[in-house]
């Protein structure tokens, strides 16, 4: 082992051409002139650091978890004040008496540190903790701010850390690399792990996206219940090399679970309507929700195939690029809008993968039209619209465009509803489908405009959730809505699926004593006719079971709660 004393080589082989071979993978890693950074790098992708950063400690959470050691850093020696005093040698009292106030004073001066070259080296160092301190919060600053990694090495970000602390040197970019950043995603995985755990039911949220370097990533995300209090944490967000078929995705999904434990815990899957992930989902034998934001913006983007919409919308978008386009433009509009004292808001210009963006732009139309048709017939600019041979917006194109907006104003209110991070949201769905159904039943009032756009809608919402599986499932969630668990008392069937699955367990009288249910305090009015209201409880109640009744009383009771 002479010449290779870095741990690095317990894992690797020693080759003639100046390589080395990984005892895990077989693979040949450089190792000319003896450099280990190229086999330390290698390892980290199988999970094996060589040396391990305790940077992140105080973050680990386990019961375990203590307080970092003691530093061992060289603190300054503090001054010790001197207990030695002179006896005065004069017998006047006056002198005694200053004798004894210098005496005193001196006693109080701290005499300093013997001075030599270990001291004055330790006046400039940090200790351990504060050092370990300062790498976290400017990893948490790169990181958090989606700064590149070179940020650290950048001379105007190291000169102002000199300003602030001289005595700090900031890691290097192979550090925060290689080190502080692995080190605190470890530990973090560490805790959501543990944490996860003890939770007895998740539900996931999944996703594709391509970045602008045609990289493809799958991000997993996992929600769940704390002492009554949703979470969510980003499990992993992981680069996929891979045709992004629905086997490839369920492979991927499946890998995130199993490293986190949890794969047993599942209830269900939120994904977008992507045919991919539909058989992704059902390969793994998870209950599929098709994402209902989503699913709303394709029943919106619909519109795009209508013929009578396409000619109106291509005349809107080619006035409102125009305007967009033009610097002249511009600030006619601006002058327009002030003198019509209007908000001084830009145009906005759809994009069809964008969530209502149609509906937003004919919205914004709609409110600048006065200062665009007053824009239109300004001189600077009446003569180039007409070189381009831009439409007219005619009175008959308003009308649809009103149209347009009271039709699909309920849609934009359904996203914002149901476009939640921290409340469930699958309980509103067949509400909210309930109430889109009435909104779009074409009616004898309707132009021809209006039912076309209302049978198109609908016509695409219609098909979706129809299988009985994901029925069942949004019917449940939608009982166990709080908001909206009245809308559930004539469907007997789904208050049986309830019990069935959530109250299967039989709650003795010993257990109900042992886990009693929280009644409020009764007021003394309550308590005065306590005995009258208990006599009105019919004999039907009293032979319920236990799970019937808190069933009854979670549907009509809202004055107890357990």
């Amino acid at each position: 082992m002479s010449g290779r004393r870095s741990k690095v080589w317990l894992h690797f082989v020693r080759k003639d051409n100046g390589s080395a071979e990984c005892n895990t993978c077989s693979k040949l890693i450089s190792s000319k002139g003896g450099n280990t950074t190229n086999m330390t790098k290698h390892l980290r992708l199988h999970g094996i650091q060589i040396k391990e950063c305790t940077v992140f400690n105080l973050f680990r959470q386990s019961p375990s978890a203590s307080q970092p050691p003691p530093s061992s850093a060289v603190v300054p020696a503090q001054p010790t004040p001197s207990t030695s005093s002179a006896e005065p040698s004069q017998s006047d009292e006056s002198l005694r008496s200053r004798s004894c106030v210098a005496t005193t004073a001196q006693a109080n001066k701290p005499v300093p540190a013997r001075v030599n070259p270990f001291t004055l080296a330790a006046k400039g160092k940090m200790t351990v903790e504060k050092r370990e301190e300062c790498h976290r919060k400017v990893t948490a600053f790169v990181v958090k701010r989606l700064h590149p990694f070179s940020e650290v090495e950048a001379p105007t970000f190291r000169d102002m850390l000199f300003t602030l602390n001289p005595n700090y040197t900031p890691p290097t970019r192979d550090y925060l690399t290689n080190q502080l950043i692995p080190s605190w995603y470890e530990i973090e995985k560490s805790n959501i792990i543990t944490e996860l755990s003890e939770v007895s039911h998740v539900a996931l949220t999944s996703d594709g996206w391509t970045s602008i370097a045609q990289d493809h990533y799958l991000t997993v995300t996992a929600h769940y219940l704390v002492e009554g209090k949703m979470r969510q944490k980003v499990l992993q967000t992981k680069a996929v090399y891979k045709a992004q078929t629905g086997i490839v995705i369920a492979e991927e999904i499946a890998d995130v679970l199993t490293d986190f434990g949890i794969f047993d815990k599942i209830v269900a899957v939120t994904v977008d309507n992507a045919a991919n992930m539909d058989v992704a989902i059902h390969r793994l034998h998870f209950v599929k929700l098709g994402c209902f934001v989503h699913t709303l913006n394709l029943a919106a983007q619909s519109l795009y195939s209508l013929a009578i919409m396409s000619q109106w919308i291509a005349k809107i978008r080619a006035l409102v690029v125009w305007i967009k386009r033009s610097s002249m433009a511009k600030t006619v509009l601006q002058e327009k809008q002030a003198i019509l004292k209007l908000p001084q808001h830009s145009l906005i210009l759809d994009v069809r993968t964008r969530w209502n963006s149609l509906h937003l732009r004919l919205e914004r139309f709609l409110e600048q039209y006065p200062a665009i048709q007053a824009a239109s017939l300004d001189q600077r600019l009446r003569k180039p619209m007409e070189r381009d041979r831009l439409a007219r917006f005619t009175d008959e194109d308003l009308r649809r465009a009103e149209d347009f907006i009271r039709l699909m104003r309920v849609m934009y209110t359904s996203t914002l509803c149901v476009s939640s991070e921290k409340n469930p949201t699958s309980g509103q769905i067949l509400p909210i489908l309930k109430k889109l159904e009435m909104h779009f039943t074409v009616t004898d009032g309707d132009t021809v405009f209006v039912s076309n756009l209302k049978k198109q809608v609908w016509g695409n919402l219609s098909k979706r959730y129809q299988s009985d599986e994901i029925r069942s499932f949004l019917e449940e969630a939608t009982a166990l809505d709080p908001r909206f668990k009245q809308k559930m008392d004539d469907n007997a069937a789904v208050w049986d699926r309830i019990k069935g699955k959530f109250l299967a367990k039989n709650l003795t009288d010993s257990e109900k004593q042992m886990h009693p249910c929280k009644t409020p305090k009764m007021t003394p009015l309550e308590e005065l006719f306590a005995d009258e209201d208990a006599q009105k409880v019919t004999p039907q109640q009293n032979s319920m079971s236990i799970q019937d009744q808190y069933v009854l009383k979670y549907r009509g009771s809202t004055n107890e709660q357990c």
